[in-house]
């Protein structure tokens, strides 16, 4: 494969690349399709190693089952599917064949919220982490970008337990620098811009345009603190509550429902334990439409004037 820089590449390349090098170490990885290899990039996988990257068909409920009980068998499978399709689709099947019986399966949704773009709303998930956050014994984790995604990957084969990512397939917004030694704990928060006034908290793609909403509030004379948040499930309730106690305020900004993602884990946290005025960016009670990224962010107000936004309001509350 030619070299590119990592900001460069499409995150399923990144998931491709990290399957092909555990199948080829003799490790007990298999990788499950339902008949999206094309979409998730690991076609090639199944001409390469048809025995270890399996396509169950248009069967996710199937599939989960079938990787539950390669889990109780000593393997570690990897299933794949759009996002809805391997959360609402197979709730019971994650619930039950999954977590109730303990087994190490990894579960990665594609195209999570509006990145899903053209595929549009019933392809659009809005919900996956509200519906899988009430599951006992899941992790959930949504990268902020490649850089992560790379680092932290063998830290999900690692966890021995239920993983839900919400992977982004194309290529990201570049956060990190590849060039630098960044360190990333699968169960920590991280703060990516020290601030006084506020404190951002934002998972995925929302993680730059929190970056971008900094400046934009720094040119008016507001200092905010962006904590990037990929860990959904458990929280990391001490890097978010040691930064509200120095700010006060806090906004949320996700790239899914209001209710029951990140807002609802973060206010959680904050009603327990430091009770401070809270704004949220994210979808509130809409359902997925058909189009382009730009357009899609506008229609749901996920851009950085909307965090900027909320962050001024949050600020007249303290």
């Amino acid at each position: 494969m030619k070299y590119q820089m990592l900001k460069d590449m499409l995150m399923r390349d990144i998931y491709v690349d990290f399957i092909r090098e555990q199948i080829k170490s003799g490790d007990k990885v298999v990788a499950l399709e339902a008949d999206l290899a094309k979409c998730s990039g690991m076609i090639a996988l199944q001409k390469e190693f048809p025995d270890r990257v399996i396509n169950t068909g248009i069967a996710e409920q199937n599939m989960a089952s079938v990787a539950a009980g390669l889990a109780a068998y000593g393997f570690i499978p990897f299933i794949h599917s759009f996002g809805p399709f391997v959360t609402r689709r197979i709730c019971d099947q994650i619930m039950i064949s999954i977590c109730y019986a303990k087994q190490n399966v990894k579960i990665i949704g594609s195209d999570p919220g509006i990145t899903a773009e053209l595929n549009g709303g019933t392809h659009m998930p809005f919900e996956d982490i509200g519906v899988l956050r009430s599951i006992p014994d899941i992790l959930i984790y949504e990268p902020t970008d490649n850089v992560e995604f790379k680092k932290i990957l063998p830290q999900i084969l690692a966890h021995v337990g239920p993983v839900y990512v919400r992977m982004y397939r194309k290529v990201p917004p570049s956060v990190y620098d590849e060039n630098k030694d960044e360190t990333f704990n699968l169960f920590k928060a991280k703060v990516i811009r020290e601030g006084s006034d506020v404190t951002i908290i934002a998972s995925g793609i929302m993680v730059a345009e929190s970056l971008e909403a900094a400046k934009m509030l720094e040119a008016i004379n507001i200092s905010a603190e962006v904590i990037a948040s990929p860990i959904i499930k458990p929280l990391d309730t001490e890097t978010i509550i040691k930064s509200l106690k120095k700010t006060k305020a806090a906004v949320t900004a996700e790239n899914h429902n209001v209710c029951g993602g990140l807002r609802s884990a973060v206010s959680e946290v904050i009603v327990e334990n430091y009770p401070v005025p809270l704004r949220c960016v994210g979808v509130k009670e809409k359902f997925g439409e058909v189009g382009k990224q730009a357009y899609l962010k506008t229609a749901f107000s996920l851009n950085a004037i909307d965090i900027m936004s909320a962050a001024k309001e949050v600020l007249t509350n303290k």
